[in-house]
C-alpha cells in the first residue's frame, strides 16, 4: 500500500480509490438517515476508513460519531480461532461508486439493529438526522437515491423478518 496522499483534510490511501463503510440502521420499520451538511443529500451514517483502522473500527467509530446510538451488528463473522487472525463482519453488500471523474469510493455496507439512545446530531457531519418509514422513503421530496433507497428497504427486510431473503419490497 502506498503512503498516501493528502487532499483537503482526508487522506487517501491512492488517488483513484478510497474504502469506506456505510451503516443502515433500523429501529422496528423505520430506518436511521442523516442530511449530510457537504453533500446535501440524505445518506446513511458512513464514511473514510482511516488510516489505521481496519472495517470493523471504522464502522464502530462513525456510528459512534454521527448517531451516538447503542446498535447490534447484523453480519457473520467466520469462526477462526486463531491468534494471528481476527475475522471482521462480512458486510450485507460492497459496491463502487464515482465521487469525480478520477475518484470513487469502494463501500462496505452493514446492517445494524437498534438497541437503546436517542440520535444525536453531529453538527460538522449533518444537517439533520431521523428515522424515515419505508413511505418516507419513497417520498420524492426527500430525493433519496435509488441505490440508497434499495439498500435502506434491504436493511428493513432484512432486519424485520429474519429468514429467507427475496429482495426489498
Amino acid at each position: 500500500m502506498s503512503r498516501g496522499a493528502r487532499t483537503s483534510d482526508r487522506m487517501h490511501y491512492h488517488y483513484a480509490v478510497d474504502f469506506t463503510v456505510a451503516c443502515y440502521i433500523a429501529q422496528g420499520d423505520r430506518v436511521l438517515m442523516i442530511h449530510h451538511r457537504q453533500l446535501d443529500k440524505w445518506l446513511p451514517l458512513g464514511g473514510h476508513i482511516d488510516p489505521g483502522e481496519d472495517p470493523d473500527q471504522a464502522l464502530w467509530r462513525e456510528i459512534r460519531e454521527e448517531s451516538g446510538l447503542e446498535v447490534e451488528i447484523v453480519a457473520d463473522r467466520a469462526p477462526i480461532d486463531d491468534p494471528t487472525a481476527r475475522a471482521l463482519y462480512t458486510p450485507a453488500h460492497v459496491n463502487i461508486h464515482r465521487i469525480t471523474d478520477t475518484h470513487s469510493h469502494v463501500v462496505n455496507i452493514y446492517y445494524a439493529r437498534w438497541k437503546s439512545g436517542e440520535p444525536v446530531l453531529a453538527p460538522g457531519e449533518h444537517h439533520d438526522i431521523r428515522w424515515f418509514t419505508r413511505e418516507e422513503l419513497r417520498d420524492a421530496r426527500y430525493g433519496i437515491k435509488p441505490d440508497v433507497l434499495w439498500y435502506a428497504l434491504d436493511a428493513l427486510d432484512r432486519l424485520q423478518a429474519p429468514g429467507h431473503f427475496t429482495g426489498p419490497k
